[in-house]
C-alpha cells in the first residue's frame, strides 16, 4: 500500500489547535515533535545526558512538526485538501507558526527498510570494522568484523566516544584478557573485545534491555555464551551485583557519561588487577578536567587523555 506522509510545521503554541483540527477530521494517529520540549529535556537532564547523538542535538533548532499518514488514494487526497483548509482557518486566528504542509509519498516497505540506507560499514582504528548484518563487506585488510543490527542496538559505533574506546581497546588488549564493561549498552565494546582475543567478558548495565541486546549481539557474532556474563543493576549501590561481578580484570571499560564515571571512580580500582587498564569515555570536553580529578583522587594514574569533536576519553592505570 502507498501512503502520504503529511508534516505540518507549527510552533509550541500551535500543537493543541493543530491536533484538535486534525482530530475533527477523523485523524487520530498523530506524531508530535516539539523542539521546545526537547530543548527543555536536554537542559533539565544534562547531567544524565552528556552522551547525545548529533542527530538528536540538531533537533534543538528544528521546527515543531505534527505528522500524520494518509492513504495515497482519492479519499486520502480529499482529506489532505481538508487539512489545508483547516490550516488556513488556524492561520487567521493566531500565530501558530507557518502551518506549512509538507507531503511525501511512502510505501509499506519504506517503514522497515528505508532507514537501513543510513548504516554502512564503519572502519575503526587499525583492526576493527562494524558491519550492519545485512551489508556485504569485502574484508581486504583482514579486520575484526563486528556484526550489528542497528535497529535493536543502543550503540552502533558511529559516535566519537565509542570509536575512541575501541581504538584504545585495540592498543591495550592482550589475548586471553578478562574484560569488565560497565554501562555496556549494546555490548559493543565487550563483544568486540572478545572478537579481538579476550578470554572472558562481564557486562553490566542499569537497563535490563541493554543486557538482553548485548547477548543478541554476542549471538549475532557467533560467540559462545559461556565466555560472556551480563548483569543488570547499579554496581555502586547494589551489593548483590557487586558480589556477582567481584574479581580482578585486565581491562575495565566505561563509555557512559561524566557523572556516572565520577560516581564509579572509587569502585573501579577495586576491580582492577595490578597494571590493568581503565578506559572511559562519553565525557563532554567541558567536564574532562572534573572527571580526571575524580579519577586521580581515587588513586588512578592518568596515562592518556584524548579528544575528538566534543568528546573526551581517558586511559588510566592503577
Amino acid at each position: 500500500m502507498e501512503w502520504l506522509q503529511v508534516k505540518i510545521i507549527t510552533n509550541n503554541q500551535g500543537i493543541e489547535p493543530v491536533s484538535a483540527s486534525l482530530m475533527n477530521l477523523g485523524i487520530s494517529g498523530i506524531e508530535i515533535s516539539d523542539k521546545e520540549d526537547f530543548k527543555e529535556f536536554l537542559e533539565n537532564n544534562r547531567k544524565y545526558w552528556d552522551y547525545v547523538d548529533e542527530t538528536l542535538e540538531e533537533l534543538k533548532t528544528a521546527d515543531t512538526t505534527i505528522t500524520v499518514y494518509l492513504e495515497n488514494s482519492a479519499e486520502g487526497k480529499k482529506t489532505l485538501t481538508e487539512i489545508g483548509d483547516a490550516m488556513e482557518v488556524l492561520s487567521s486566528q493566531d500565530d501558530y507558526g507557518t502551518l506549512e504542509i509538507l507531503v511525501s509519498e511512502m510505501r509499506d516497505e519504506d517503514w522497515s527498510e528505508n532507514w537501513k540506507k543510513y548504516f554502512k560499514p564503519i572502519e575503526i582504528g587499525e583492526k576493527v570494522v562494524i558491519v550492519p548484518e545485512w551489508e556485504e563487506y569485502e574484508n581486504r585488510e583482514n579486520r575484526t568484523v563486528f556484526k550489528v543490527n542497528p535497529g535493536m542496538s543502543f550503540g552502533t559505533g558511529s559516535h566519537e566516544s565509542t570509536q575512541m574506546c575501541i581504538e584504545e581497546l585495540e592498543k591495550h588488549l592482550e589475548k586471553g584478557d578478562k574484560i569488565l564493561d560497565l554501562g555496556c549498552g549494546s555490548g559493543i565494546l565487550s563483544v568486540i573485545g572478545l572478537l579481538l582475543g579476550a578470554g572472558e567478558a562481564v557486562a553490566v548495565d542499569i537497563d535490563p534491555m541493554a543486557v538482553e541486546t548485548a547477548y543478541k549481539n554476542l549471538e549475532l557474532n557467533n560467540l559462545p555464551k559461556g565466555i560472556y556474563h551480563g548483569f543488570a543493576g547499579d554496581v555502586t549501590s547494589d551489593k548483590k551485583l557487586y558480589s556477582q561481578i567481584e574479581g580482578k580484570y585486565d581491562i575495565v571499560l566505561a563509555n557512559i557519561v561524566a557523572d556516572v564515571i565520577i560516581a564509579l571512580s572509587k569502585t573501579v580500582p577495586l576491580f582492577m588487577k595490578e597494571d590493568s587498564t581503565f578506559i572511559c569515555s562519553g565525557i563532554i570536553n567541558e567536564r574532562c578536567d572534573e572527571v580526571r580529578e575524580a579519577l586521580e583522587n581515587a588513586g588512578l594514574i592518568i596515562k592518556e587523555v584524548r579528544q575528538r569533536g566534543e568528546w573526551s576519553a581517558i586511559v588510566c592505570r592503577v
